[in-house]
């Protein structure tokens, strides 16, 4: 299905891995022009090539270094895409997750650093693209979030908490930036990652696991009987995106196979 996004302009942050990447791929693919982010320099040129290699049409990959928790950084992540393209059609917002951890074993200064990279890296770059979002001919943000926002995860008391505001502002921004602007997340469950790949590598090497095959088994929570591939989600943002969503708004869509056990 042609998603009727070529041409248009996507910033996504936290990009150079991951669900982040995963959605650049995605709109890059329907030929929608993708501005990534990421703090590895390294990490980030690899991506930028890997996307470049799967671009449709005269689609143009961007990339701009930087860290999503400094809003210098994030000025200039806008400033880049507007110099580059003149115009903002959609905004991806992706963060690595807190560190896990029990509510007991969390100090002040973890609340504040997930907060920071959670929530005010979504409330700055909103700030700033509201703008040029509403220029154009519809615009969009989807907030990659967690499925940890319908139903606390165990050792997860940060990602649990400081997650709902995130959704939290997305159902506002969809009733204070509408009509000209959509705004919806999507909730995440496993997805098959570097992360989650490093996580097995290293339970291996601590003997947990005889095999990748086993380790990745354990990631498996749902009827479908497999974990999911980042790509499934970057196209639910693409889509999310598009003009084919257009009545779609303030929606916050779990994306886990159906291992959730939440009605709402």
């Amino acid at each position: 299905m042609d998603l009727d996004i070529e041409g248009n302009v996507a910033l996504t942050t936290a990009s150079s891995s991951g669900l982040g990447f995963a959605s650049a791929k995605a709109l890059v693919r329907e030929g929608a022009n993708v501005v990534i982010n990421g703090r590895d320099a390294d990490r980030l040129a690899e991506a930028k090539a890997d996307l470049e290699a799967e671009a449709a049409g005269d689609a143009s990959v961007v990339a701009v270094e930087g860290d999503i928790t400094d809003p210098d950084d994030l000025d200039r992540l806008v400033e880049t895409t507007l110099d580059e393209f003149g115009r903002l059609d959609h905004l991806v917002t992706s963060a690595g997750g807190p560190p896990s951890g029990a509510f007991l074993d969390t100090d002040d200064e973890d609340w504040e650093e997930a907060y920071e990279l959670l929530v005010m890296s979504v409330v700055r770059l909103a700030r700033k693209c509201a703008e040029p979002l509403a220029d154009g001919d519809g615009g969009t943000i989807v907030t990659v979030a967690s499925r940890s926002v319908k139903e606390a995860i165990d050792g997860l008391v940060l990602s649990n908490s400081v997650r709902m505001s995130v959704v939290g502002l997305e159902k506002t921004l969809s009733k204070e930036l509408g009509p000209d602007v959509r705004a919806n997340a999507v909730l995440p469950g496993s997805h098959e990652t570097s992360r989650i790949r490093e996580l097995i590598d290293q339970a291996i090497e601590r003997g947990e696991y005889d095999s990748y095959e086993e380790g990745l088994a354990d990631w498996v929570d749902n009827p479908l009987d497999r974990i999911g591939d980042p790509i499934e989600l970057g196209n639910t943002v693409a889509f999310l995106s598009s003009p084919k969503s257009g009545y779609v708004n303030g929606q916050a869509i779990v994306i886990d196979g159906g291992g959730g056990s939440s009605n709402l």
